[in-house]
């Protein structure tokens, strides 16, 4: 018999290597190599459904002569997941949700397949049984099951397209593609080889009968796709799905989107019942105590396209032993560390000897820069032990030599702190050129310096 050949992976982007090699040359990663059996060109092929006599050769054509045409979407009822895929499913489109285990990926498939009702959906589950996915689906949809949902539990997908041709769904979800293989290939279920060869599979499938599929895909302990990064490539839309299971708030990032914007985002809140979408996360981030509190500042963030305010809470105290404590959460602890040296240097602030906490609300996660100067206030709010008013917000990045920088779509932070009831908002000097205020019921403080933006906060 002949023997079995093996051929190296790398699991972080799935280059192939004859042998071992101790560090990836394509995506510079160390010990990512891993042994599997090599695919036969003739089992790919059969595993790709792909015919040597169906084969079609393909002409070039002149792009200027290809008939330019809108693409239709399949709008899905969740109108957060429509913003983020960028307006909806386009039909052939394969798209790939990913998130750490438990945060709900599951959940938001099914309550939205669960409401669809113009088009057969074909659920098909490797990890769950069917009695699990009916006690979420009553608890997510209760007595509304009046759609054309079938569940299939099976990893096989040799079964999973022989019950396609079958059915012929007009909708087909994946949960998840790590739980998947093939027959034909010798490797286990996760593996990179059966990993890439079954979502390419998939993705065949999709292009050639213009059905949508939506594949669920773990992640690994750094936080990104488990698998082979050419998954990545494969699908056209990744979809991360993240946010702290200790906190209500879930938000959906688009990583890759080829018929969308990867600037907008989707909230959730988890509820008993299912994911509800927040419409106003603005309103929900921030706290409505009629208590003025020392170390609390409102900053007026943007991540993606979407504006909305975030409480930004600091505590600075006395260190109780000799080195200071910096404990940061939701936000970048060197930045936090950058703008207390700017206080010290360049404002004269001594905090060397002070322990500082810092804390953004509602468990988010933010990497806005224009969040700096609300950080820098709620910091210095809490170490001269004044409160700040809660009519003001801030927004505006701050340099290391203590100047408020300009920052973009200025417009869009001005008006989501004005939808709110905000009185005053701290921002960049000439930040607003070219822009009409005429209109504006807020009051516009342009700052300079971080000394300018203290004298209007405590005179």
């Amino acid at each position: 018999m002949k023997a079995k050949t093996t051929t190296f992976f790398c699991k972080n982007c799935g280059n192939e290597s004859p042998k071992w090699l101790g560090k990836c040359p394509a995506c510079g990663e160390w010990n990512t190599y891993v042994e599997e059996p090599t695919v036969p060109r003739s089992k790919k092929n059969s595993l790709l459904g792909s015919d040597s006599d169906e084969r079609k050769s393909a002409t070039p054509v002149k792009i200027s002569q290809i008939k330019a045409q809108d693409l239709p979407r399949i709008t899905l009822p969740s109108s957060e997941l429509n913003r983020v895929l960028g307006g909806g499913l386009v039909p052939g489109s394969m798209v790939l949700i990913g998130g750490e285990p438990g945060i709900g990926k599951s959940t938001l498939v099914l309550q939205n397949v669960l409401r669809i009702r113009s088009r057969k959906v074909l659920y098909v589950s490797g990890e769950e049984s069917p009695q699990q996915l009916r006690m979420r689906a009553d608890r997510i949809a209760g007595s509304e099951m009046d759609c054309e949902c079938y569940l299939l539990c099976e990893t096989s997908l040799t079964s999973i397209f022989a019950s396609i041709k079958e059915s012929h769904p007009g909708l087909i979800i994946v949960d998840s593609i790590q739980t998947i293989a093939s027959d034909d290939l010798d490797s286990a279920a996760g593996s990179v080889t059966q990993v890439r060869e079954c979502a390419a599979a998939l993705l065949r499938y999709a292009k050639s009968t213009n059905t949508p599929i939506i594949i669920i895909g773990h992640i690994n302990k750094e936080g990104s796709i488990a698998g082979p990064k050419v998954l990545e490539h494969i699908v056209d839309a990744v979809l991360q799905f993240e946010g702290d299971r200790h906190y209500m708030y879930r938000i959906l990032r688009s990583i890759k989107n080829r018929f969308g914007s990867t600037s907008e985002m989707g909230i959730y809140e988890m509820q008993e019942d299912g994911l509800r979408e927040v419409k106003n996360p603005s309103e929900m981030l921030l706290s409505h105590g009629e208590e003025d509190l020392s170390g609390v500042a409102i900053g007026v963030t943007v991540d993606g396209a979407r504006p909305f305010l975030i409480e930004t809470q600091a505590l600075v105290s006395t260190a109780a032993y000799g080195t200071a404590q910096r404990s940061v959460t939701g936000f970048d602890q060197r930045r936090m560390n950058m703008l207390l040296a700017v206080l010290e240097k360049r404002v004269g602030f001594k905090l060397a000897q002070k322990d500082v906490f810092l804390n953004i609300a509602g468990g988010l996660k933010v990497s806005d820069p224009a969040l700096d100067l609300a950080v820098i206030c709620a910091i210095l709010s809490s170490n001269v032990d004044m409160p700040i008013s809660r009519g003001i917000c801030f927004s505006g990045e701050v340099g290391l030599s203590g100047e408020i920088r300009q920052i973009t779509r200025i417009e869009q932070r001005i008006s989501e702190a004005e939808k709110l009831g905000f009185n005053s908002i701290i921002i960049p000097k000439n930040n607003v050129k070219g822009i009409k205020t005429d209109r504006l019921k807020i009051k516009l403080i342009e700052v300079g310096k971080v000394e300018e933006a203290f004298r209007h906060l405590f005179g």
